[in-house]
């Protein structure tokens, strides 16, 4: 199984984001799980890379060159693509990924989340998106795809493509347990 993992590169944010990313990989490393991920070596994105390769599992990091040139991309990653721009990014990061995680972060992640999202909304993503709530985290997120849904801007069959979970280890049994997602969802978005 691989995993594509969308989260923060910065260094400064709480000590329990950190620990999240780390008993994510951990996670994952114990259950054979391949890591797809942005590449960095700060932050979270830091912190699972570091685990993941100090376990022994396999992380592989995609960045654009631009980052690499500016040397965001962490050192000790060995399997690394690198792109020409942010839009490859995002299609090799879901390039034959059995799901996605997002832990909390920045616009870059939010961005990435919801393009996800969206895409799945269309059946051009049909895999499983988990999203770890860390401290409440994704509250506000929650809020907002619920009014969303509220507010007839989505259907509420359109729930089934998220799953909230407090936790880092309850990914793995959300992703099992998710509900099948079908490429033929653009047609029911059309008809919204």
């Amino acid at each position: 199984m691989k995993i594509c993992v969308y989260c923060a590169s910065s260094p400064k944010v709480d000590d329990e984001y950190l620990h999240a990313a780390e008993r994510l990989a951990i996670a994952f490393v114990e259950a054979g799980v391949s890591v797809v991920y942005g590449g960095g070596s700060s932050g979270l994105m830091g912190t699972l890379a570091d685990t993941v390769i100090a376990r022994g599992g396999r992380i592989k990091g995609i960045m654009p060159k631009f980052m690499n040139d500016v040397e965001w991309a962490h050192k000790k990653v060995i399997d690394f693509e690198f792109t020409e721009t942010m839009h490859d990014r995002k299609a090799k990061l879901l390039e034959e990924t059995d799901g996605v995680v997002a832990l909390p972060g920045g616009t870059g992640t939010l961005e990435e989340l919801l393009e996800a999202i969206t895409l799945k909304r269309l059946g051009l993503f049909t895999k499983p998106i988990i999203i770890v709530n860390t401290k409440g985290f994704y509250d506000p997120l929650q809020h907002m795809l619920d009014r969303c849904i509220a507010e007839k801007f989505m259907h509420p069959r359109n729930r089934s493509i998220w799953r909230f979970v407090d936790t880092p280890e309850e990914v793995l049994p959300a992703i099992h347990k998710a509900e099948p997602w079908g490429s033929d969802a653009i047609t029911f978005a059309r008809n919204e």
